[in-house]
Protein backbone atom coordinates (compact mmCIF):
# COMPACT_ATOMS: atom_id res chain seq x y z
CA UNK A 1 0.00 0.00 0.00
CA UNK A 2 1.11 3.56 -0.61
CA UNK A 3 2.08 5.46 2.51
CA UNK A 4 0.53 8.82 1.76
CA UNK A 5 0.74 11.92 3.93
CA UNK A 6 -2.64 13.09 5.27
CA UNK A 7 -2.72 16.05 2.88
CA UNK A 8 -2.20 13.73 -0.12
CA UNK A 9 -4.91 11.13 0.63
CA UNK A 10 -8.04 10.98 -1.59
CA UNK A 11 -11.00 13.13 -0.59
CA UNK A 12 -14.56 12.00 0.04
CA UNK A 13 -17.76 13.59 -1.18
CA UNK A 14 -18.12 15.55 2.08
CA UNK A 15 -14.61 17.02 1.92
CA UNK A 16 -15.89 20.45 0.88
CA UNK A 17 -17.76 20.77 4.21
CA UNK A 18 -14.64 19.73 6.11
CA UNK A 19 -12.69 22.45 4.28
CA UNK A 20 -15.42 25.00 5.00
CA UNK A 21 -15.60 24.19 8.71
CA UNK A 22 -11.81 24.26 9.15
CA UNK A 23 -11.26 27.53 7.28
CA UNK A 24 -14.22 29.02 9.11
CA UNK A 25 -12.52 28.17 12.41
CA UNK A 26 -9.37 29.96 11.22
CA UNK A 27 -11.32 33.06 10.19
CA UNK A 28 -13.31 33.04 13.44
CA UNK A 29 -10.14 32.82 15.51
CA UNK A 30 -8.50 35.70 13.67
CA UNK A 31 -11.46 38.07 14.04
CA UNK A 32 -12.07 37.18 17.70
CA UNK A 33 -8.40 37.91 18.35
CA UNK A 34 -8.54 41.34 16.69
CA UNK A 35 -11.67 42.64 18.44
CA UNK A 36 -10.90 41.15 21.87
CA UNK A 37 -7.53 42.90 21.76
CA UNK A 38 -9.20 46.25 21.01
CA UNK A 39 -11.50 46.08 24.01
CA UNK A 40 -8.77 44.77 26.35
CA UNK A 41 -6.06 47.28 25.39
CA UNK A 42 -6.44 49.48 28.52
CA UNK A 43 -6.09 46.42 30.76
CA UNK A 44 -3.16 45.10 28.70
CA UNK A 45 -1.26 48.38 28.93
CA UNK A 46 -1.95 48.62 32.65
CA UNK A 47 -0.65 45.06 32.95
CA UNK A 48 2.71 46.11 31.50
CA UNK A 49 2.69 49.40 33.45
CA UNK A 50 2.54 51.73 30.45
CA UNK A 51 0.22 54.69 29.85
CA UNK A 52 -0.57 54.44 26.10
CA UNK A 53 -1.92 57.99 25.76
CA UNK A 54 1.25 59.74 26.89
CA UNK A 55 2.84 61.47 23.91
CA UNK A 56 6.06 59.48 24.31
CA UNK A 57 4.11 56.20 24.32
CA UNK A 58 1.52 56.92 21.62
CA UNK A 59 3.60 55.23 18.93
CA UNK A 60 3.38 51.94 20.86
CA UNK A 61 -0.41 52.16 20.83
CA UNK A 62 -0.43 52.83 17.09
CA UNK A 63 1.80 49.84 16.36
CA UNK A 64 -0.16 47.46 18.57
CA UNK A 65 -3.31 48.48 16.70
CA UNK A 66 -1.95 48.81 13.16
CA UNK A 67 1.09 46.52 13.00
CA UNK A 68 -1.02 43.41 12.43
CA UNK A 69 -2.91 44.68 9.34
CA UNK A 70 0.32 46.19 7.98
CA UNK A 71 2.09 42.80 8.05
CA UNK A 72 -0.93 41.09 6.51
CA UNK A 73 -1.11 43.63 3.70
CA UNK A 74 2.57 43.18 2.90
CA UNK A 75 2.68 39.37 3.05
CA UNK A 76 -0.61 37.97 1.76
CA UNK A 77 0.32 38.20 -1.92
CA UNK A 78 3.69 36.55 -1.37
CA UNK A 79 2.25 33.80 0.80
CA UNK A 80 -0.61 33.16 -1.62
CA UNK A 81 1.87 32.78 -4.47
CA UNK A 82 4.02 30.44 -2.34
CA UNK A 83 0.86 28.41 -1.72
CA UNK A 84 0.41 28.04 -5.47
CA UNK A 85 3.96 26.66 -5.72
CA UNK A 86 4.35 24.49 -2.60
CA UNK A 87 0.76 23.70 -1.61
CA UNK A 88 -2.02 25.83 -0.15
CA UNK A 89 -2.89 23.38 2.61
CA UNK A 90 0.74 23.19 3.67
CA UNK A 91 0.95 26.98 3.96
CA UNK A 92 -2.43 27.13 5.69
CA UNK A 93 -1.33 24.55 8.28
CA UNK A 94 1.85 26.54 8.88
CA UNK A 95 -0.32 29.62 9.46
CA UNK A 96 -2.18 27.90 12.30
CA UNK A 97 1.14 26.90 13.89
CA UNK A 98 2.69 30.39 13.67
CA UNK A 99 -0.49 32.10 14.87
CA UNK A 100 -0.60 29.79 17.89
CA UNK A 101 3.09 30.35 18.69
CA UNK A 102 2.52 34.11 18.45
CA UNK A 103 -0.41 33.83 20.88
CA UNK A 104 1.74 31.89 23.37
CA UNK A 105 4.51 34.48 23.16
CA UNK A 106 2.03 37.32 23.70
CA UNK A 107 0.62 35.61 26.78
CA UNK A 108 4.07 35.30 28.39
CA UNK A 109 5.30 38.83 27.64
CA UNK A 110 7.80 39.26 30.44
CA UNK A 111 8.89 42.90 30.41
CA UNK A 112 7.10 46.06 31.53
CA UNK A 113 7.10 49.64 30.34
CA UNK A 114 8.32 50.45 26.81
CA UNK A 115 10.23 47.14 26.64
CA UNK A 116 7.00 45.26 27.32
CA UNK A 117 5.20 47.28 24.63
CA UNK A 118 7.92 46.44 22.11
CA UNK A 119 7.60 42.75 22.96
CA UNK A 120 3.83 42.96 22.45
CA UNK A 121 4.36 44.60 19.06
CA UNK A 122 6.96 42.05 17.91
CA UNK A 123 4.85 39.08 19.03
CA UNK A 124 1.79 40.61 17.33
CA UNK A 125 3.81 40.79 14.14
CA UNK A 126 4.67 37.10 14.53
CA UNK A 127 0.97 36.39 15.01
CA UNK A 128 0.23 38.48 11.91
CA UNK A 129 2.50 36.26 9.78
CA UNK A 130 0.35 33.29 10.82
CA UNK A 131 -2.80 35.27 10.13
CA UNK A 132 -1.49 36.22 6.67
CA UNK A 133 -0.83 32.55 5.85
CA UNK A 134 -4.37 31.68 6.92
CA UNK A 135 -5.97 34.57 5.03
CA UNK A 136 -3.92 34.12 1.85
CA UNK A 137 -4.75 30.44 1.46
CA UNK A 138 -8.16 29.85 3.07
CA UNK A 139 -10.17 31.35 0.20
CA UNK A 140 -8.09 29.40 -2.34
CA UNK A 141 -8.67 26.16 -0.38
CA UNK A 142 -12.42 26.79 -0.43
CA UNK A 143 -12.33 27.59 -4.13
CA UNK A 144 -10.51 24.30 -4.77
CA UNK A 145 -12.99 22.34 -2.63
CA UNK A 146 -16.32 23.73 -3.84
CA UNK A 147 -17.81 23.61 -7.34
CA UNK A 148 -18.40 26.91 -9.06
CA UNK A 149 -22.14 26.85 -8.32
CA UNK A 150 -21.53 26.74 -4.52
CA UNK A 151 -18.51 28.97 -3.97
CA UNK A 152 -20.45 32.13 -3.21
CA UNK A 153 -22.46 30.35 -0.53
CA UNK A 154 -19.32 28.81 1.03
CA UNK A 155 -17.49 32.15 1.07
CA UNK A 156 -20.59 33.82 2.52
CA UNK A 157 -20.60 31.38 5.44
CA UNK A 158 -16.86 31.87 5.88
CA UNK A 159 -17.12 35.64 6.03
CA UNK A 160 -20.18 35.62 8.26
CA UNK A 161 -18.01 33.74 10.75
CA UNK A 162 -15.52 36.59 10.58
CA UNK A 163 -18.17 39.21 11.34
CA UNK A 164 -19.60 37.08 14.13
CA UNK A 165 -16.07 36.70 15.50
CA UNK A 166 -15.70 40.47 15.66
CA UNK A 167 -18.61 40.85 18.06
CA UNK A 168 -17.87 37.68 20.01
CA UNK A 169 -14.40 39.13 20.56
CA UNK A 170 -15.77 42.43 21.88
CA UNK A 171 -17.70 40.64 24.61
CA UNK A 172 -15.12 37.94 25.24
CA UNK A 173 -12.30 40.48 25.45
CA UNK A 174 -14.11 42.30 28.25
CA UNK A 175 -14.71 39.08 30.18
CA UNK A 176 -11.17 37.75 29.76
CA UNK A 177 -9.61 41.10 30.64
CA UNK A 178 -11.46 40.99 33.97
CA UNK A 179 -9.70 37.69 34.75
CA UNK A 180 -6.22 38.75 33.60
CA UNK A 181 -4.89 40.47 30.51
CA UNK A 182 -2.84 37.41 29.54
CA UNK A 183 -6.04 35.40 29.02
CA UNK A 184 -6.89 37.61 26.04
CA UNK A 185 -4.01 35.91 24.21
CA UNK A 186 -4.10 32.51 25.92
CA UNK A 187 -7.67 32.02 24.71
CA UNK A 188 -6.34 31.64 21.15
CA UNK A 189 -3.97 28.81 22.07
CA UNK A 190 -6.40 25.85 22.43
CA UNK A 191 -8.27 26.99 19.30
CA UNK A 192 -4.97 27.19 17.44
CA UNK A 193 -3.86 23.75 18.64
CA UNK A 194 -7.18 22.17 17.64
CA UNK A 195 -7.17 23.98 14.28
CA UNK A 196 -3.58 22.93 13.58
CA UNK A 197 -4.23 19.26 14.34
CA UNK A 198 -7.52 19.24 12.46
CA UNK A 199 -6.17 20.98 9.37
CA UNK A 200 -3.18 18.61 9.21
CA UNK A 201 -5.37 15.53 9.55
CA UNK A 202 -8.38 16.56 7.48
CA UNK A 203 -7.32 18.97 4.71
CA UNK A 204 -6.01 17.71 1.37
CA UNK A 205 -3.91 19.19 -1.42
CA UNK A 206 -6.49 18.99 -4.21
CA UNK A 207 -5.59 22.22 -6.01
CA UNK A 208 -3.44 22.53 -9.10
CA UNK A 209 0.14 23.49 -8.27
CA UNK A 210 2.83 24.58 -10.66
CA UNK A 211 6.52 24.40 -9.78
CA UNK A 212 8.24 27.77 -10.13
CA UNK A 213 11.09 29.83 -8.76
CA UNK A 214 10.32 32.39 -6.09
CA UNK A 215 10.49 35.95 -7.39
CA UNK A 216 12.83 37.25 -4.69
CA UNK A 217 13.42 40.68 -6.21
CA UNK A 218 9.70 41.25 -6.71
CA UNK A 219 8.95 40.11 -3.18
CA UNK A 220 11.54 42.44 -1.68
CA UNK A 221 10.54 45.54 -3.65
CA UNK A 222 6.84 44.93 -3.01
CA UNK A 223 7.39 44.41 0.73
CA UNK A 224 9.66 47.46 1.01
CA UNK A 225 7.40 49.76 -1.03
CA UNK A 226 4.16 48.75 0.65
CA UNK A 227 5.71 48.83 4.14
CA UNK A 228 7.01 52.36 3.59
CA UNK A 229 3.66 53.51 2.20
CA UNK A 230 1.62 52.09 5.10
CA UNK A 231 4.11 53.28 7.73
CA UNK A 232 3.69 56.75 6.25
CA UNK A 233 -0.10 56.44 6.51
CA UNK A 234 0.08 55.19 10.12
CA UNK A 235 2.43 57.95 11.22
CA UNK A 236 0.49 60.57 9.28
CA UNK A 237 -2.19 60.68 11.99
CA UNK A 238 0.44 60.70 14.76
CA UNK A 239 0.84 64.21 16.25
CA UNK A 240 4.09 66.00 15.43
CA UNK A 241 5.96 68.51 17.57
CA UNK A 242 4.32 71.44 15.77
CA UNK A 243 1.01 70.09 14.43
CA UNK A 244 -1.92 67.86 15.28
CA UNK A 245 -0.87 65.49 12.46
CA UNK A 246 2.37 64.56 10.74
CA UNK A 247 1.47 64.41 7.04
CA UNK A 248 3.93 67.19 6.13
CA UNK A 249 6.88 66.02 8.25
CA UNK A 250 10.03 64.88 6.39
CA UNK A 251 9.71 61.34 7.77
CA UNK A 252 6.10 60.81 6.64
CA UNK A 253 6.65 62.46 3.26
CA UNK A 254 9.79 60.36 2.79
CA UNK A 255 7.90 57.17 3.62
CA UNK A 256 5.02 58.00 1.27
CA UNK A 257 7.23 59.04 -1.65
CA UNK A 258 9.63 56.15 -1.08
CA UNK A 259 6.73 53.71 -0.86
CA UNK A 260 5.22 54.87 -4.15
CA UNK A 261 8.65 54.73 -5.81
CA UNK A 262 9.19 51.21 -4.49
CA UNK A 263 5.84 50.02 -5.84
CA UNK A 264 6.53 51.58 -9.26
CA UNK A 265 9.87 49.76 -9.33
CA UNK A 266 8.08 46.55 -8.31
CA UNK A 267 5.61 46.89 -11.21
CA UNK A 268 8.49 47.33 -13.66
CA UNK A 269 10.25 44.26 -12.28
CA UNK A 270 7.13 42.11 -12.47
CA UNK A 271 6.83 42.79 -16.19
CA UNK A 272 10.30 41.36 -16.80
CA UNK A 273 10.62 38.26 -14.61
CA UNK A 274 9.59 34.83 -15.87
CA UNK A 275 7.65 33.76 -12.75
CA UNK A 276 6.33 36.98 -11.16
CA UNK A 277 4.99 37.08 -7.62
CA UNK A 278 2.21 39.51 -8.53
CA UNK A 279 0.50 38.01 -11.57
CA UNK A 280 -0.06 41.21 -13.51
CA UNK A 281 -1.42 39.13 -16.38
CA UNK A 282 -4.48 38.40 -14.25
CA UNK A 283 -5.51 42.02 -14.65
CA UNK A 284 -6.24 41.27 -18.28
CA UNK A 285 -9.29 39.41 -16.95
CA UNK A 286 -12.03 41.98 -16.70
CA UNK A 287 -13.91 40.30 -13.84
CA UNK A 288 -10.73 39.98 -11.78
CA UNK A 289 -9.73 43.62 -12.25
CA UNK A 290 -13.20 45.05 -11.60
CA UNK A 291 -13.73 42.87 -8.53
CA UNK A 292 -10.41 43.85 -6.98
CA UNK A 293 -10.90 47.52 -7.75
CA UNK A 294 -14.35 47.42 -6.16
CA UNK A 295 -12.95 45.59 -3.12
CA UNK A 296 -10.09 48.08 -2.72
CA UNK A 297 -12.41 51.10 -2.97
CA UNK A 298 -14.87 49.44 -0.58
CA UNK A 299 -12.09 49.02 1.98
CA UNK A 300 -11.12 52.68 1.64
CA UNK A 301 -14.73 53.85 1.82
CA UNK A 302 -15.79 51.88 4.88
CA UNK A 303 -12.61 50.56 6.53
CA UNK A 304 -12.61 53.31 9.16
CA UNK A 305 -16.36 53.14 9.77
CA UNK A 306 -16.25 51.00 12.91
CA UNK A 307 -13.59 53.23 14.48
CA UNK A 308 -15.80 56.28 13.90
CA UNK A 309 -18.89 54.49 15.23
CA UNK A 310 -17.01 53.28 18.29
CA UNK A 311 -15.74 56.80 19.07
CA UNK A 312 -19.24 58.20 18.46
CA UNK A 313 -20.74 55.71 20.88
CA UNK A 314 -17.98 55.66 23.50
CA UNK A 315 -17.04 59.32 23.42
CA UNK A 316 -20.49 60.90 23.15
CA UNK A 317 -23.66 58.81 23.02
CA UNK A 318 -23.09 56.25 25.77
CA UNK A 319 -21.80 58.77 28.36
CA UNK A 320 -24.76 61.04 27.61
CA UNK A 321 -27.02 58.06 28.33
CA UNK A 322 -25.52 57.30 31.72
CA UNK A 323 -22.71 54.85 30.97
CA UNK A 324 -19.35 55.23 32.68
CA UNK A 325 -16.43 55.61 30.27
CA UNK A 326 -14.84 52.40 31.62
CA UNK A 327 -17.71 50.22 30.40
CA UNK A 328 -18.31 51.96 27.08
CA UNK A 329 -16.12 49.59 24.96
CA UNK A 330 -18.27 46.60 25.92
CA UNK A 331 -21.56 48.44 25.41
CA UNK A 332 -20.42 49.93 22.12
CA UNK A 333 -19.96 46.38 20.86
CA UNK A 334 -23.42 45.43 22.06
CA UNK A 335 -25.10 48.49 20.52
CA UNK A 336 -23.36 47.81 17.19
CA UNK A 337 -24.83 44.29 16.95
CA UNK A 338 -27.37 45.31 14.25
CA UNK A 339 -24.41 45.74 11.88
CA UNK A 340 -23.46 42.12 12.49
CA UNK A 341 -27.06 40.90 12.28
CA UNK A 342 -27.49 42.54 8.87
CA UNK A 343 -24.35 40.89 7.57
CA UNK A 344 -25.37 37.52 9.02
CA UNK A 345 -28.73 37.80 7.26
CA UNK A 346 -27.44 38.87 3.85
CA UNK A 347 -24.03 37.19 3.53
CA UNK A 348 -24.95 33.53 2.90
CA UNK A 349 -28.10 34.39 0.92
CA UNK A 350 -26.33 36.80 -1.42
CA UNK A 351 -23.50 34.30 -1.86
CA UNK A 352 -25.99 31.57 -2.73
CA UNK A 353 -27.89 33.76 -5.19
CA UNK A 354 -24.69 35.03 -6.82
CA UNK A 355 -23.73 31.40 -7.52
CA UNK A 356 -26.78 31.24 -9.74
CA UNK A 357 -27.11 34.75 -11.15
CA UNK A 358 -23.59 36.16 -10.93
CA UNK A 359 -22.07 38.79 -8.65
CA UNK A 360 -22.68 41.95 -10.65
CA UNK A 361 -26.13 42.90 -9.37
CA UNK A 362 -25.53 41.92 -5.73
CA UNK A 363 -22.05 43.43 -5.31
CA UNK A 364 -23.01 46.65 -7.11
CA UNK A 365 -26.26 46.91 -5.16
CA UNK A 366 -24.33 46.35 -1.93
CA UNK A 367 -22.07 49.31 -2.65
CA UNK A 368 -25.00 51.56 -3.59
CA UNK A 369 -26.82 50.58 -0.38
CA UNK A 370 -23.62 51.28 1.59
CA UNK A 371 -23.53 54.79 0.13
CA UNK A 372 -27.20 55.28 1.06
CA UNK A 373 -26.46 54.07 4.61
CA UNK A 374 -23.64 56.59 4.99
CA UNK A 375 -26.04 59.29 3.82
CA UNK A 376 -28.56 58.23 6.47
CA UNK A 377 -25.87 58.34 9.18
CA UNK A 378 -25.16 61.95 8.19
CA UNK A 379 -28.74 63.07 8.91
CA UNK A 380 -28.85 61.48 12.37
CA UNK A 381 -28.23 63.88 15.27
CA UNK A 382 -25.20 63.15 17.46
CA UNK A 383 -27.49 62.31 20.38
CA UNK A 384 -29.70 60.06 18.28
CA UNK A 385 -32.68 57.89 19.18
CA UNK A 386 -31.27 54.37 19.17
CA UNK A 387 -33.88 52.53 17.01
CA UNK A 388 -33.10 54.81 14.06
CA UNK A 389 -29.36 54.29 14.51
CA UNK A 390 -29.85 50.52 14.80
CA UNK A 391 -31.89 50.46 11.57
CA UNK A 392 -29.14 52.28 9.66
CA UNK A 393 -26.51 49.87 11.03
CA UNK A 394 -28.71 46.93 10.00
CA UNK A 395 -28.92 48.33 6.45
CA UNK A 396 -25.15 48.82 6.46
CA UNK A 397 -24.69 45.19 7.50
CA UNK A 398 -27.02 44.00 4.73
CA UNK A 399 -25.07 46.12 2.24
CA UNK A 400 -21.77 44.55 3.33
CA UNK A 401 -23.28 41.08 3.13
CA UNK A 402 -24.54 41.77 -0.39
CA UNK A 403 -21.08 42.84 -1.51
CA UNK A 404 -18.40 40.74 0.18
CA UNK A 405 -19.21 37.09 -0.63
CA UNK A 406 -20.37 37.63 -4.25
CA UNK A 407 -17.38 39.87 -5.00
CA UNK A 408 -14.90 37.40 -3.51
CA UNK A 409 -16.45 34.42 -5.31
CA UNK A 410 -16.44 36.33 -8.61
CA UNK A 411 -12.75 37.18 -8.23
CA UNK A 412 -11.81 33.57 -7.45
CA UNK A 413 -14.00 32.15 -10.24
CA UNK A 414 -12.30 34.40 -12.80
CA UNK A 415 -8.74 33.01 -12.51
CA UNK A 416 -6.99 29.79 -13.60
CA UNK A 417 -6.84 27.04 -10.99
CA UNK A 418 -3.05 27.22 -10.65
CA UNK A 419 -3.25 30.96 -9.82
CA UNK A 420 -5.86 30.77 -7.06
CA UNK A 421 -3.38 31.26 -4.23
CA UNK A 422 -1.87 34.34 -5.88
CA UNK A 423 -5.36 35.66 -6.71
CA UNK A 424 -6.53 35.13 -3.13
CA UNK A 425 -3.44 36.91 -1.82
CA UNK A 426 -3.89 39.81 -4.24
CA UNK A 427 -7.54 40.15 -3.26
CA UNK A 428 -6.64 40.14 0.44
CA UNK A 429 -3.79 42.58 -0.13
CA UNK A 430 -6.06 45.13 -1.81
CA UNK A 431 -8.39 44.94 1.19
CA UNK A 432 -5.59 45.13 3.74
CA UNK A 433 -4.03 48.12 2.00
CA UNK A 434 -7.35 49.92 1.73
CA UNK A 435 -8.12 49.44 5.42
CA UNK A 436 -5.22 51.50 6.91
CA UNK A 437 -5.63 54.10 4.15
CA UNK A 438 -9.26 54.43 5.23
CA UNK A 439 -8.22 54.79 8.88
CA UNK A 440 -5.74 57.51 7.92
CA UNK A 441 -8.30 59.41 5.82
CA UNK A 442 -11.14 59.09 8.35
CA UNK A 443 -9.05 60.26 11.29
CA UNK A 444 -7.42 63.07 9.29
CA UNK A 445 -10.77 64.48 8.15
CA UNK A 446 -12.20 64.19 11.66
CA UNK A 447 -9.15 65.87 13.23
CA UNK A 448 -9.39 68.78 10.79
CA UNK A 449 -13.06 69.21 11.74
CA UNK A 450 -12.40 69.07 15.48
CA UNK A 451 -9.51 71.52 15.25
CA UNK A 452 -11.83 74.29 14.03
CA UNK A 453 -13.88 74.59 17.24
CA UNK A 454 -12.82 72.27 20.05
CA UNK A 455 -9.57 73.99 21.18
CA UNK A 456 -11.30 77.28 21.97
CA UNK A 457 -14.33 75.56 23.55
CA UNK A 458 -12.01 73.39 25.65
CA UNK A 459 -9.99 76.40 26.79
CA UNK A 460 -13.10 78.36 27.78
CA UNK A 461 -14.60 75.41 29.63
CA UNK A 462 -11.43 74.73 31.60
CA UNK A 463 -11.02 78.40 32.58
CA UNK A 464 -14.65 78.60 33.72
CA UNK A 465 -14.08 75.63 36.00
CA UNK A 466 -10.99 76.97 37.73
CA UNK A 467 -8.18 75.48 35.67
CA UNK A 468 -5.20 77.84 35.39
CA UNK A 469 -4.67 79.67 32.12
CA UNK A 470 -1.33 77.95 31.52
CA UNK A 471 -2.80 74.45 31.94
CA UNK A 472 -5.90 75.34 29.90
CA UNK A 473 -3.73 76.71 27.10
CA UNK A 474 -1.55 73.59 27.10
CA UNK A 475 -4.51 71.21 27.02
CA UNK A 476 -6.39 73.18 24.38
CA UNK A 477 -3.38 72.79 22.09
CA UNK A 478 -3.34 69.01 22.46
CA UNK A 479 -4.04 67.20 19.19
CA UNK A 480 -7.60 65.84 18.90
CA UNK A 481 -6.22 62.32 18.37
CA UNK A 482 -5.37 62.33 22.12
CA UNK A 483 -8.96 62.50 23.27
CA UNK A 484 -10.28 60.47 20.34
CA UNK A 485 -8.07 57.55 21.33
CA UNK A 486 -8.90 58.12 25.00
CA UNK A 487 -12.57 57.64 24.16
CA UNK A 488 -11.71 54.66 21.91
CA UNK A 489 -9.94 52.92 24.81
CA UNK A 490 -12.65 53.62 27.38
CA UNK A 491 -10.82 56.35 29.31
CA UNK A 492 -12.52 59.46 30.64
CA UNK A 493 -10.88 61.92 28.19
CA UNK A 494 -10.74 64.99 30.44
CA UNK A 495 -9.99 62.94 33.54
CA UNK A 496 -7.06 61.37 31.67
CA UNK A 497 -5.76 64.61 30.14
CA UNK A 498 -6.03 66.68 33.33
CA UNK A 499 -4.56 64.01 35.57
CA UNK A 500 -4.95 63.64 39.34
CA UNK A 501 -2.57 66.53 40.18
CA UNK A 502 -4.66 69.17 38.40
CA UNK A 503 -8.00 67.65 39.42
CA UNK A 504 -7.05 67.54 43.09
CA UNK A 505 -6.15 71.23 42.98
CA UNK A 506 -9.61 72.24 41.74
CA UNK A 507 -12.73 72.87 43.83
CA UNK A 508 -14.65 69.62 44.25
CA UNK A 509 -17.59 70.83 42.21
CA UNK A 510 -15.37 71.91 39.29
CA UNK A 511 -13.49 68.61 39.20
CA UNK A 512 -16.78 66.72 39.30
CA UNK A 513 -18.17 68.80 36.43
CA UNK A 514 -15.13 68.37 34.19
CA UNK A 515 -14.99 64.60 34.69
CA UNK A 516 -18.73 63.99 34.53
CA UNK A 517 -20.21 61.71 31.89
CA UNK A 518 -21.84 64.58 30.00
CA UNK A 519 -19.28 67.39 30.01
CA UNK A 520 -16.84 66.10 27.38
CA UNK A 521 -19.55 64.72 25.05
CA UNK A 522 -21.36 68.06 25.07
CA UNK A 523 -18.08 69.87 24.50
CA UNK A 524 -17.19 68.06 21.27
CA UNK A 525 -20.57 66.94 19.94
CA UNK A 526 -21.18 69.83 17.50
CA UNK A 527 -17.65 69.68 16.04
CA UNK A 528 -17.71 65.89 15.95
CA UNK A 529 -20.96 65.95 13.99
CA UNK A 530 -19.46 68.34 11.44
CA UNK A 531 -16.48 66.02 11.16
CA UNK A 532 -18.77 63.03 10.64
CA UNK A 533 -20.53 64.80 7.78
CA UNK A 534 -17.20 65.40 6.02
CA UNK A 535 -16.01 61.82 6.67
CA UNK A 536 -19.25 60.18 5.56
CA UNK A 537 -19.50 62.39 2.47
CA UNK A 538 -16.09 61.06 1.47
CA UNK A 539 -17.38 57.52 2.04
CA UNK A 540 -20.50 58.09 -0.07
CA UNK A 541 -18.38 59.24 -3.01
CA UNK A 542 -15.89 56.36 -2.71
CA UNK A 543 -18.67 53.74 -2.37
CA UNK A 544 -20.44 55.03 -5.47
CA UNK A 545 -17.17 54.82 -7.41
CA UNK A 546 -16.79 51.27 -6.05
CA UNK A 547 -20.30 50.48 -7.32
CA UNK A 548 -19.35 51.76 -10.77
CA UNK A 549 -16.20 49.59 -10.72
CA UNK A 550 -18.25 46.59 -9.65
CA UNK A 551 -20.71 47.09 -12.51
CA UNK A 552 -17.81 46.99 -14.97
CA UNK A 553 -17.16 43.31 -14.17
CA UNK A 554 -19.78 42.35 -16.75
CA UNK A 555 -21.98 39.29 -16.68
CA UNK A 556 -21.25 36.11 -14.76
CA UNK A 557 -17.79 34.81 -15.71
CA UNK A 558 -16.09 31.54 -14.74
CA UNK A 559 -12.60 30.81 -16.02
CA UNK A 560 -12.22 27.56 -17.93
CA UNK A 561 -8.92 26.13 -19.08
CA UNK A 562 -9.78 26.47 -22.79
CA UNK A 563 -10.11 30.27 -22.50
Amino acid sequence: MLNLKPSQRPVGKNYKWIALSNTTLGILMGFINASSLLIALPVIFRGINLEPLQSSNFQYLLWVLMGYPLVQAVLVVTLGRIGDIFGRVRMYNLGFVIFTVGSILLSITWSTGPAGAIELIVFRLVQAVGGALLMANSVAILTDAFPTNQRGFALGINMVAGIAGTFIGLILGGVLAELHWRWVFLFNVPIGVIGTAWSYIALREIGIHKAAKIDWLGNLTFAAGLTMLLVGVIYGINPSATSSMSWTTPFVLGMLIGGVAGLVLFALIEQRVREPMFRLSLFRIRAFTAGNMAGFLSAIGRGGLEFMLVIWLQGIWLPLHGYDFEVTPLWAGIYMLPLSVGFLAAGPISGLLSDRYGARLFATGGMVLTAVSFGLLMVLPVNFVYPGFALVLFLMGIASGLFVAPNTAAIMNSVPAESRGAASGMRASFYNVGFPISIGVFFSLMIVGLNTRVPQALYNGLIQNGVSASVATELSKLPPVSYLFAALLGYNPLGTLLGPTVLNSLPAGAATTLTSRSYFPQLISASFHQGLIVVFTFSVVICLIAAAASWQRGRKFIYTEDK
